[in-house]
């Protein structure tokens, strides 16, 4: 049997009092491709920190097969770092710098460079250096969405061994095989992609309480032991004793699931909400702009895609009132309450604690109905535990921050949110709060993110940023942009392949890949309605895999209805080749029974 290229055993990490993992062992084969996932402050990259050798650990033993060449992306790249100069001149790194989007290396030094740039710049010396082990750290942070499916690619076809930190979950599946999840100072292992891990660790936590309700009993008949025969304990057998602190400690184990559901009221919203009428903007020869008019409606979920340097963000200030326009005017209504999700954060008093910056804008939250929460409370909801609220600013990692964040933001209650890049740095279990929360507020959203996953699950369509001022509205989310951007594309592993419905036809994909400018039409999607959840709560609880197979059936119906209505419209005259009606014919039958087992399927789970 190989030697494994990396073997972690019995590894033990604590920051102060705070134990991040203890006694974890772990092997990274030849070959292997694995995900890392923990809560953000659990040790996710203090664990590749010490795999790389830049933090010291308290116990254990870290072994590297001899020979091996290792590679190393840390989350946060320092300002001295640089390029080696060995890297710097070889094509490969000026071709990799290219595919990233970097141009002028030599027009600046390194250390006057954005956190961006730094990043992309160092990625692409590591990945020029061919390691046969590399080791990422977030790589998809400061990355516009062409250059993550570049990245992607990149990473699918090269003969290397892979262990990486992501929160991007399309980006976890086409390239990692298994993952790795911190929890409770322990290490758990999946053989699989994010949909499988999400069904065996649901599986785990619940066989978990189980075991603990379990010692839970059995630590009242032992506790009661202990104390009615003090006298009798020096006659047992010492190993019940010993037995009774194990059992006490595995009784007092807690599982914190994260599936929490954050319902704070939004302000109510008028049917005027905002308009901009023929507004431009432009810096010298830069257009953001150009004549944009748009009526926003109640309610609509926006997502914002394009490459880096098309104006996204400026965009965004444009709509807040932090930059004038050149040309044309914004129009807001009077009940609109905004709410600003910064891409680089907020500056917080670093000697105050997390309970105390929550405490200074609100006591309490209004959650509607009545219902109200503590500023602790609140905090929990975004898996700040007591504890952990107490700690000082100065304490918590990047991605406890933009939580921190995050809360300040939807504390106050806003009916139009705009979020810049707010997955960036949060971990994967924030993200599952914030989708759900976004999924049900009610009031309007603006979203810049270039996470697939996160964009797929909460807006209605989206805003394409192409350049040049240029701004096309596409009526559906990023998977669907997606394939009828590049028809034939492979879709994310995450959006299932097995059984999964048929793609919108060629037909459709052209009219909205063609779809007109921004200013001209609404383009708000029709959602299907959110009485499903509502209709499967009143009766028994639907599994995890029946919710996902839900959520996946609400998501293929419209695509199956969009694709009979343009099969009709051709068979009923677009189409006059022989062959090419006889295959529309086929597929128009396909369509239509996908759809009829679909629609019964539906009915089914919700009944």
């Amino acid at each position: 049997m190989p030697t494994p290229y990396l073997l972690i055993e019995h590894l033990t990490k604590s920051v102060g009092s705070k134990v991040l993992f203890e006694d974890i062992s772990f092997a990274v084969n030849e070959g292997q491709r694995i995900a890392l996932i923990a809560r953000n402050g659990i040790g996710k990259s203090t664990l590749l920190d010490i795999i790389a050798g830049k933090t010291d650990y308290d116990d254990g033993k870290i072994t590297f097969r001899n020979g091996l060449k290792i590679g190393y992306l840390p989350q946060a790249i320092t300002g001295d770092a640089g390029v080696s100069r060995a890297v710097k001149n070889t094509l490969k790194f000026t071709q990799l710098l290219t595919q990233l989007g970097i141009t002028d290396i030599d027009s600046k030094p390194f250390d006057q460079r954005s956190g961006g740039q730094q990043k992309r710049i160092a990625l692409a010396q590591v990945l020029a250096e061919e390691p046969d082990f590399l080791m990422l750290d977030e790589p998809t942070n400061h990355l516009d969405l062409d250059m993550v499916i570049w990245l992607e690619e990149y990473l699918r076809k090269a003969r290397i061994t892979l262990l990486l930190v992501t929160h991007d979950r399309y980006f976890l599946d086409r390239v990692c095989s298994d993952i790795l999840e911190l929890d409770q100072n322990q290490l758990y292992t999946y053989h699989g992609n994010y949909a499988y891990y999400l069904e065996k660790r649901a599986e785990r936590i619940e066989a978990q309480n189980a075991e603990t309700d379990k010692f839970r009993n059995l630590y009242r008949t032992e506790l009661d032991w202990m104390r009615r025969m003090p006298q009798a304990r020096a006659h047992k057998a010492q190993y019940r004793i010993d037995n009774f602190y194990e059992i006490e400690k595995k009784a007092k184990r807690t599982i914190q699931e994260t599936d929490i559901r954050l319902q704070v009221k939004s302000s109510y919203i008028g049917n005027k909400i905002f308009e901009a009428h023929e507004v431009s903007k432009r810096f010298g020869d830069l257009h953001i702009l150009r004549s944009f008019s748009y009526v926003f409606a109640r309610y609509e979920k926006v997502g914002i895609i394009g490459n880096n340097g098309t104006g996204k963000s400026t965009f965004l200030r444009l709509l807040l009132g932090e930059l004038q326009p050149d040309s044309g005017h914004f129009d807001i209504g009077t009940t609109v309450r905004f709410g600003y999700y910064r891409q680089q954060g907020l500056p917080f008093d670093e000697g105050k604690k997390v309970i105390g910056i929550v405490r200074d804008i609100a006591e309490t939250i209004d959650l509607g109905n009545g219902d109200r929460l503590t500023a602790s409370q609140f905090l929990q909801h975004f898996l700040f535990s007591p504890a952990q609220q107490y700690d000082y600013v100065a304490k918590l990692s990047g991605g406890e921050r933009q939580r921190l964040h995050l809360c300040t933001v939807l504390m106050r209650n806003p009916n139009f949110l705009i979020l810049d890049e707010p997955t960036n740095d949060l971990d994967i279990p924030t993200l599952q709060v914030l989708e759900e929360y976004l999924r049900a507020f009610k009031g309007c959203l603006i979203v810049v993110s270039h996470d697939r996953y996160f964009m797929d699950r909460v807006v209605d369509h989206l805003f394409v940023f192409h350049g040049d001022g240029i701004i096309k509205d596409f009526p559906g989310n990023y998977t669907q942009w997606r394939e009828a951007k590049c028809p034939g594309a492979s879709r994310p592993i995450g959006a299932k392949n097995t059984g999964d419905v048929p793609t919108v036809s060629q037909t459709v994909k052209s009219k909205q890949s063609d779809s007109e400018t921004v200013g001209q039409q609404n383009g708000q999607t029709a959602k299907r309605s959110s009485s499903a959840a509502q209709g499967a709560n009143r009766g028994r609880k639907l599994s995890f895999k029946e919710q996902r197979e839900l959520e996946e059936i609400e998501r293929c119906l419209p695509l199956l209805e969009q694709e009979k209505a343009a099969l009709e419209q051709q068979l009923s005259g677009g189409l006059t080749d022989p062959q090419a009606i006889a295959q529309a014919s086929a597929r128009y039958e396909e369509v239509q029974t996908a759809l009829d087992e679909a629609e019964l399927r539906w009915l089914e789970l919700n009944e």
